[in-house]
């Protein structure tokens, strides 16, 4: 779900090499759903690396969609609520966010005995929207927390 009419500041899309960084931690043998839809860009980008992926402008807390893993950038004004879903879902994640993320309350409490998180060296960049502005390099660092992925560390630089 884009969620564009909502809050403009969850209108920036994770740029291609966002995803190209972290290819070898998802699997080729599963079907990706990438639930937050922005500018439509991310299932090309993962076509391209030779992925299965669902990405649709489909609401994310109603699809009915058959995968087996939850790969994206979560819009952050609804966080909370995406996080309890996943939760109540069960299903393995790769969520690209703030790394203060590992330091809110509700996010500890549903996924501290299965959280992986891969840093980047090098910050991905982004692209809003509405804004023409190109390869946005945010002021804070992101990670991607990883749920269930069985990766070989729990915490991996990259």
């Amino acid at each position: 779900m884009s969620f564009t009419d909502d809050k403009d500041s969850d209108n920036y899309a994770t740029d291609k090499l966002g995803w190209e960084i972290i290819k070898d931690f998802i699997p080729q043998n599963k079907k990706i759903y990438a639930p937050f839809y922005c500018d439509g860009k991310q299932k090309e980008y993962f076509k391209d690396m030779g992925f299965d992926i669902i990405h649709e402008d489909v609401d994310f807390f109603t699809n009915t969609f058959e995968y087996d893993i939850v790969v994206d950038n979560p819009p952050f004004s609804k966080f909370k609520e995406i996080c309890i879903k996943l939760k109540e879902d069960e299903k393995p994640f790769i969520l690209l966010c703030p790394s203060r993320t590992i330091q809110l309350k509700h996010f500890i409490q549903k996924f501290k005995d299965d959280i992986q998180i891969i840093t980047p060296f090098k910050r991905p960049t982004f692209t809003h929207l509405t804004n023409p502005k190109k390869e946005y390099t945010p002021p804070f660092g992101v990670q991607y927390y990883c749920y269930k992925m069985n990766l070989e560390k729990d915490l991996i630089f990259i």
